[in-house]
């Protein structure tokens, strides 16, 4: 688990990366909740999924947005945060010019910069949004979402109540050719507290489903 130091449009990001054995493995790009509540690359979730998806043969970079831990910066309401998580994908597809596909996975306020990356990034095949905050952040822009994956909520969240999130997920499941899948982990709070293993669970179980059914891909087409 090397520690990277990686240019961002507003100073130096630092994250953690481990590199996959294989060149044209894909890559995850994990992004952690808000900067102004505690949220870094640290938080059990995303530390839990960084092991998932380095399990399952990925290279993974986990980072922390602008001003938190040795990023540089200050927090920007989410504008500057998405354009340092471009920079971190464009950083680990420097370093894997041959990645196949990449995949995205953020919590609570990196759901929501994730989502905005995948709707700009055609080569992002699958996302796993963790805890979305749809009760206080616009996710209309998904619609159409360009690519399949899974949200997950816990039945005890209230902070970002799942019953808020249905009615976005219900609009993207009707694009032609994407399949949004919906899990709610009975008991879990926000933060998913004596839960996380539950969500490595759930996550992982959704992850093999999709990778064992990867096909080469076809020109102008995307895997489900």
């Amino acid at each position: 688990m090397p520690e990277v130091i990686f240019n961002g449009p507003d100073g130096r990001l630092e994250g953690r990366y481990h590199p996959a054995k294989n060149r044209n493995a894909p890559i995850a790009l994990l992004l952690h909740p808000h900067p102004q509540f505690g949220g870094t690359m640290n938080n059990q979730i995303i530390y839990n999924l960084y092991y998932l998806f380095v399990d399952r043969g990925f290279s993974v970079l986990r980072f922390n947005f602008r001003g938190v831990g040795r990023s540089q910066g200050a927090f920007d309401h989410g504008a500057g945060e998405l354009s340092d998580a471009a920079a971190a994908m464009d950083w680990a597809q420097q370093l894997n010019p041959e990645a196949r596909a990449c995949w995205i996975a953020g919590a609570s306020f990196g759901a929501w910069i994730g989502m905005q990356l995948l709707m700009r990034r055609p080569e992002v095949e699958g996302f796993i949004s963790i805890a979305a905050m749809a009760n206080r952040y616009d996710f209309s822009f998904l619609a159409p979402c360009p690519s399949s994956g899974l949200f997950v909520h816990g039945s005890e969240d209230r902070v970002a109540p799942a019953k808020d999130v249905t009615a976005v997920i219900e609009k993207v499941k009707t694009q032609k050719g994407v399949v949004i899948e919906h899990e709610t982990i009975e008991g879990a709070n926000h933060f998913f507290e004596n839960k996380v293993d539950d969500l490595v669970g759930v996550v992982g179980s959704y992850l093999d489903r999709r990778l064992a059914n990867i096909v080469p891909r076809k020109q102008g087409s995307r895997r489900s």
